[in-house]
């Protein structure tokens, strides 16, 4: 991996720009302040943790670039990517492999994504789930479903048990139904013992947030 601190900023800031203008793109809560909070707490849990600070920083700012939900596929993301990565040549090619492994296997999908396998693949992935949760995290649910046509609620609906990659994806839900059908999970599926700190405190505010949405939908808060 590099050494050099200087190639490393060089990348990073390379990074950055691109980075920058991909998430203007989108005001669904995959935004450039998603990138920039994600790589702050990627590069806190990576020195609280003792992971790789330059790869996982690098690999928080490019998680998002291949997204599916970003792209017209998977594919054309992938392609985005390395199209990218293709003119950094000062980027090692073992760090490339290295990142492109982590943002390939940090996804949620639905709950069928495997295990990581790195500890900065662990450091990336939990901050970008710790800014799916709290305060941030229910913002940025209410504006991808607002982006989406997804209704808030329908009590008629209940939360999915079980789903495939596609039907989590595609399938009928509400902004409600995604706090039980992801959120309230991934408390559970952090990896490091950092990361499972700030998740629960965040967690707890989001249990409180849903509890209080529905009182006052059904109105008996009054």
């Amino acid at each position: 991996m590099t050494l050099d601190s200087s190639t490393n900023e060089s990348i990073l800031e390379a990074a950055r720009i691109f980075v920058q203008e991909e998430a203007s793109k989108h005001s669904d809560g995959h935004d450039w302040t998603h990138i920039q909070r994600v790589t702050a707490l990627a590069v806190r849990l990576a020195r609280h943790m003792g992971a790789d600070p330059f790869v996982c920083e690098l690999a928080a700012l490019l998680h998002d670039v291949p997204d599916e939900k970003l792209n017209d596929s998977l594919e054309a993301g992938m392609a985005k990517l390395n199209t990218w990565l293709d003119n950094q040549p000062l980027l090692e090619p073992s760090t490339r492999e290295v990142v492109v492994n982590i943002i390939s296997t940090i996804s949620y999908a639905g709950g069928q994504g495997a295990a990581v396998d790195s500890l900065e693949a662990q450091v990336v992935q939990d901050a970008d789930r710790l800014d799916a949760l709290g305060a941030i995290g229910i913002a940025r649910t209410f504006a991808f479903s607002g982006a989406r046509g997804r209704e808030m609620y329908d009590p008629s609906l209940p939360p999915r048990e079980q789903m495939t990659r596609e039907e989590y994806r595609n399938g009928r839900s509400t902004t409600i139904n995604h706090f039980y059908e992801k959120l309230f999970k991934l408390k559970d599926l952090m990896n490091t013992s950092y990361g499972k700190e700030l998740a629960q405190r965040r967690h707890e505010y989001m249990v409180q947030f849903v509890e209080q949405f529905k009182q006052e939908w059904e109105g008996t808060d009054v």
